[in-house]
């Protein structure tokens, strides 16, 4: 139409004029524009194994969605990722090892994604993508952790490490929830990985202005299949009425609630047109926890699940469909892992750099020519995969032909022929179910792997510090919450269940490691119970310590909280306190914390 109207104009000018501006135009009408960049919708989804889709041949599964994308996907045969969620997601975000980015468990304040990192998100922003995420991010819920302060342009999310735990509103169960819309409390009606997906599918379907518009980056983290295993009836019923015990019937039940929606959302690309200028990337976080409450659970012949350095708690499924930028469906033999996506994304979707020396800086490597099917001479590699607990410290079993003999974390280093967990040797492609131990018959194979997981460890944990610290006083934190899931224990251990926090025979303590951004008055409120609740604490006293600085003050059973105002110098602090119970005199420590700057 456009031209039509150019070729009526031309019509009525002199003839030297005419030819001079439609050759103009014409070069104009007719020079190819850039291609435009792909969508990326990457999915994950937590605690659902290897095993825990039909296509694997789990034979109670009904999964079409997941066979489907699979179908027309790349997929990753021998793909890893880390045995449990924060370590995986931190991993995935960066592009490397959760150790060196100081996300390497789930509680303790150890699962706060170092803030000079550059996450997943960060690259896609800054080359032009709109980005997004919706559902559980668990690598911190305050600045600068929290996804909103990570690259995200819009967020709605759960807190700590799943919907209904410590951190989140009171009376969360993954039906008509509370969840946090950039940063602010919003009531969601729904099952929350519907709502979840809900909120992705409104950004698939906002309008493209025009070819060449802004593309997305949709990070979905879903909370499902996560503990404590909670779906509408009508999906557990079927597994129920099969004779499963319960908790496999929900934690199946919600398989499938999350294969529907994944229809819902694979609709929703091709009835926008974007399917094919989409890259869909689907993960499990961790081995299956389909055995929690029982026995029996299929994990394709895997031995270990979530949280287990042996095989079935860290190969995944790992589907990545691209029409329009990847050749036919095909199958990726080569070892590959959750550190490798980022670099792989920013090949495929030319993003800029933005640390010097990116490739160098990632323990991932780009996959794309895998990806592509093209044919290279892919070298063997070792990875690392390890179940760290809430320090680095050298804690855990003692290899065996470790020339060392301090402990170690559980770990396993893998190769394209070997596992080498714990001191024990595997050939994995003559016994996957890592039956036999042959260390013995290989040792030259097991001390070179054993010394590799020690130079892993050494460099990864080399510049260890307590730097996951609560920053007050900063503009962007001028009031901050916390609670007792990131303590660092000094008298007992972290909870993380809102019912622990009713267990009167609890007497523990912590404290929390501060980063004061600036000195001056600041108001701290501690609390037994999360302040919105206002529940009475039981507590008679109460203390605060923060560094040298000590207050205390009598309380009322009644009381709800107590607070404190108190001057605060600039740099790092401990803080610590005491609520000291009215009847037995013993104490505990505030479950949550709130500290406000005060104007001067």
């Amino acid at each position: 139409m456009r031209y039509r109207r150019i070729r009526s104009v031309l019509a009525v000018l002199p003839l030297g004029l005419s030819l001079v501006i439609s050759a103009k135009c014409f070069a104009a009408e007719t020079a190819p524009s850039p291609p435009r960049r792909p969508n990326v919708l990457l999915i994950v989804t937590d605690d659902q194994g290897y095993g825990d889709l039909a296509a694997h041949g789990n034979e109670l599964l009904q999964t079409p969605n997941l066979d489907r994308l699979r179908a027309s996907a790349v997929t990753l045969e021998d793909f890893h990722v880390d045995p449990v969620c924060t370590p995986t997601r931190a991993a995935l975000m960066t592009g490397r090892y959760c150790g060196r980015v100081g996300a390497w468990t789930v509680t303790h304040g150890r699962q706060l994604l170092h803030a000079r990192e550059r996450t997943m998100a960060d690259y896609f922003r800054a080359s032009g993508y709109a980005t997004a995420m919706f559902g559980k991010w668990h690598l911190g819920d305050f600045w600068p952790y929290d996804p909103g302060s990570r690259g995200f342009d819009e967020v709605v999310c759960c807190r700590a490490g799943g919907v209904d735990e410590i951190g989140n509103p009171v009376g969360n169960d993954y039906i008509d929830d509370v969840y946090f819309r950039n940063g602010v409390a919003e009531s969601f009606r729904g099952y929350c990985t519907d709502v979840f997906v809900n909120e992705a599918m409104r950004v698939i379907r906002r309008p493209v202005q025009s070819e060449q518009g802004q593309p997305f980056f949709v990070y979905l983290a879903t909370n499902a299949m996560h503990s404590p295993f909670n779906v509408p009836e009508r999906y557990a019923r079927r597994f129920r009425e099969l004779g499963l015990p319960e908790n496999r019937a929900k934690f199946y039940g919600m398989i499938e609630n999350f294969d529907e929606n994944l229809g819902r959302l694979l609709g929703a690309l091709d009835q926008t047109g974007q399917a094919d200028d989409t890259i869909v990337v689907f993960l499990g976080d961790n081995g299956t926890a389909a055995n929690s409450g029982s026995e029996g659970a299929f994990n394709a012949g895997m031995r270990g699940d979530k949280g287990s350095v042996y095989e079935g708690g860290h190969r995944v499924a790992c589907f990545i469909r691209w029409p329009n930028g990847l050749p036919s469906p095909h199958a990726v033999s080569e070892l590959t892992c959750h550190r490798d996506l980022l670099p792989t994304l920013i090949d495929l979707c030319g993003l800029q750099t933005l640390r010097d020396g990116d490739a160098s800086g990632f323990d991932g490597t780009s996959i794309a020519a895998l990806l592509r099917n093209r044919a290279v001479d892919w070298p063997d590699r070792t990875l690392v995969v390890e179940r760290q607990e809430t320090t680095p410290a050298l804690t855990g079993r003692t290899s065996p032909v470790a020339s060392a003999k301090h402990a170690l974390p559980q770990h396993a280093v893998l190769t394209r022929r070997w596992r080498f967990v714990n001191g024990e040797l595997y050939d994995i492609a003559q016994d996957p179910g890592q039956a036999t131990d042959v260390a013995a018959e290989h040792p030259v194979v097991a001390r070179r792997l054993d010394d590799h997981y020690r130079h892993y460890y050494a460099d990864v944990y080399a510049n260890v510090e307590d730097d996951a610290r609560i920053i007050i006083g900063a503009p962007e934190s001028k009031s901050v919450e916390f609670t007792v899931r990131d303590w660092r224990p000094t008298s007992g251990n972290v909870i993380w269940e809102m019912g622990q926090l009713e267990r009167d025979d609890l007497w523990i303590h912590g404290y929390w490691p501060l980063e004061v951004a600036t000195a001056g008055r600041y108001r701290i409120e501690l609390a037994r119970y999360p302040f919105e609740s206002a529940r009475a604490m039981g507590a008679g006293s109460a203390s605060l310590r923060v560094g040298p600085v000590e207050h205390s003050a009598e309380t009322q059973p009644r009381d709800s909280s107590v607070s404190f105002v108190t001057n605060l110098a600039a740099g790092r602090h401990k803080l610590s306190g005491a609520l000291v119970d009215a009847s037995t005199k013993r104490s505990r420590g505030p479950y949550f914390v709130r500290i406000t700057a005060l104007a001067d």
